[in-house]
């Protein structure tokens, strides 16, 4: 579980990154606070299935493509 979230943290501070926003910007548009994406980004916090989607459409993408994003990262 630990890698899990270390990685799912991994593949969002990167696509985050990638489209040039920061925590506030993409935590905004989420809808969830600054911290938790920060706690999340740094694999401290397991995100649950809506924070998910909600990181994923403020990311411009389907929730099964942010989790497919993760697992291949994890192989």
């Amino acid at each position: 579980m630990k890698e899990y979230r270390r990685t799912t943290g991994l593949v969002i501070g990167r696509l985050r990154e990638e489209k040039g926003m920061t925590q506030e910007v993409l935590s905004g548009l989420a809808g969830i606070a600054r911290s938790h994406l920060g706690m999340i980004e740094c694999g401290r916090k397991s995100p649950n299935v809506e924070t998910l989607r909600r990181i994923a459409a403020a990311l411009g993408l389907r929730l099964s493509q942010l989790i497919g994003m993760v697992e291949e990262a994890g192989e």
